[in-house]
């Protein structure tokens, strides 16, 4: 019964009401889906271990009953009374989650926020068109370069999803919008079922979150969920084999088409680059013999967009873009204003020929080898949580271009792992504080006695920052609130360490003695 209830529900303006509906976390997204079920005449159970106490009270002021905190027993009997006939989980709860266990059991259907989202897309009239886009890293800036694109061909465009927004918020928007970009991490891929967007992109696959899906297999299907039902253009990347085997097995609306992006000279239906012009071979009548300038590199470089995996970002936002027809004057405007977001290979200083840079947001090891193959002499402050992703193949391929490594967060160990098993001459501090007050003061004393001119201070983890810090963000502002302190402190001279001091008979630099108690040499 209830099964075909909810098969009836592809509708705002379907009879959503007294369906009864837990709500599993009370985050940004949780409460959206609380909100949205309210809104639609559903009775509500929001379910969440905690919660800040604003949402906790606007729950209870929408008409939503809140079940927070307690034991899982306590939890699951009061789910069991409540006998849902669906549950919407958020972003984050494990698939093997003991009342998603329960819920599969008793038969209960399981929707993630975007097939909700999906489903009332037609709220405020003709519904958006939706653009999906996934990758292991690159999907923020991919996301923004895309919306940035096609608002400037004339759309009404919202940058939605894992980049911040709920869908469900754009969907209620009253105005409404021509195109959502959406946003989609693996796990609201993983829930996600039966939407159908124009075009879509996994921009990359490497092993992250595997804590969550369990294998690096089941990572990669939850990402490639993201091709189903495409109408107009699988984009895919071509130096990257596990992406197009993903639109290879995808079941696509009949005339998608497979759209490749990469850095090389490209083929027909495919963007490149062809002797330092990008180029777009794919959205064009005379593919097989010619192609459509986008933009220089060197014109990037000016705007500083040039790092290789920027570049590549912005080939396979222009090939979503275009498949929105957005015309190439709108791609060239967008670019030409488009700025990284922060934490994202920012430089927050550059003094004494070592310059500082902040890629908070590289919280992956795939993230942080892109990160770290621009720049030819680092000293790397890595580490934090690992999400059982192993760092060494990292650690080995970039160890030449590492001057030291400043180890941080709760999986130091594991990192420091890897750099004796692959780099194990390489001068290594630990910081064996966890106090987030204090992590980044030690971080930049540390990088300042390593670093030497024409290096370059690396903030790229290539780990989750929830150990110490509130997310990436906080991470990178500590960083560049520490760095700025540094330097106040040292004007006008940039501190570096002698060539030879500090080193022990196995060629480890250590901290200078005057150096604070949160953090240690660790010898290899």
């Amino acid at each position: 019964m209830a099964t075909s209830r909810l098969d009836a529900l592809t509708s705002w303006h379907a009879d959503w009401r007294n369906l009864r509906v837990v709500v599993l976390g009370l985050g940004l997204t949780g409460f959206s889906v609380a909100d949205t079920l309210v809104e639609l005449g559903a009775d509500v159970l929001v379910v969440a271990d905690s919660a800040s106490d604003e949402r906790a009270q606007l729950t209870q002021v929408i008409g939503a009953a809140l079940h927070l905190g307690g034991t899982a027993d306590e939890q699951r009997e009061r789910v069991e009374a409540f006998d849902p006939e669906l549950v919407v989980v958020s972003p984050g709860y494990h698939p093997d989650h003991p009342l998603l266990v329960a819920a599969a059991d008793d038969g209960v259907a399981i929707w993630g926020d975007i097939e909700l989202a999906w489903r009332v897309r037609d709220k405020v009239g003709e519904p958006a068109e939706w653009i999906g886009v996934t990758g292991t890293n690159g999907k923020t800036t991919t996301v923004g370069l895309t919306a940035a694109m096609l608002r400037e061909s004339g759309k009404r465009v919202a940058a939605v999803g894992n980049i911040g927004a709920p869908v469900l918020d754009a969907v209620r928007y009253p105005e409404g919008f021509d195109v959502l970009v959406v946003e989609l991490s693996s796990y609201q891929l993983h829930w996600m079922r039966g939407v159908s967007p124009l075009a879509s992109a996994v921009l990359n696959i490497a092993d992250d979150h595997l804590d969550w899906h369990g294998s690096a297999e089941a990572y990669a299907a939850a990402k490639g969920r993201v091709y189903e039902n495409t109408r107009v253009a699988c984009v895919y990347n071509l130096a990257d084999p596990v992406t197009r085997r993903l639109v290879e097995d995808a079941e696509v609306v009949e005339g998608a088409r497979a759209v490749g992006f990469g850095l090389g000279i490209p083929g027909p239906s495919d963007f490149g680059v062809v002797e330092g012009i990008l180029v777009d071979r794919a959205f064009l009548d005379e593919r097989r013999d010619s192609a459509l300038e986008i933009i220089t590199v060197d014109e990037l470089r000016v705007l500083g967009l040039d790092a290789p995996h920027v570049v590549a970002n912005i080939l396979a936002a222009a090939a979503l873009a275009r498949a929105a027809g957005a015309p190439l004057d709108a791609v060239r405007r967008a670019l030409a204003s488009f700025r990284l977001d922060p934490h994202r290979i920012e430089v927050v200083a550059d003094r004494g020929g070592i310059r500082w840079i902040d890629d908070s947001k590289a919280t992956n090891p795939h993230a942080a080898d892109a990160s770290l193959g621009a720049y030819e002499n680092v000293v790397w402050v890595v580490g934090g949580l690992l999400k059982g992703v192993d760092i060494g193949d990292l650690v080995k391929r970039r160890a030449e271009r590492l001057r030291a490594a400043i180890v941080i967060g709760e999986d130091r160990l594991d990192v420091l792992s890897a750099f004796e098993r692959h780099a194990p001459d390489l001068p290594l501090f630990e910081v064996v504080s966890g106090d987030t007050e204090e992590v980044m003061q030690a971080v930049v004393r540390m990088a300042a006695a390593a670093a030497r001119p024409g290096d370059v201070v690396l903030l790229a983890p290539a780990a989750a920052s929830m150990d110490q810090f509130r997310d990436y963000a906080h991470r990178g502002e500590r960083f560049a609130e520490a760095v700025a302190q540094l330097l106040d402190e040292t004007a006008p001279e940039q501190a570096t360490a002698p060539e030879e001091e500090g080193r022990d008979d196995r060629g480890t630099a250590g901290p200078p003695s005057d150096d604070p108690g949160p953090a240690e040499r660790r010898e290899p």
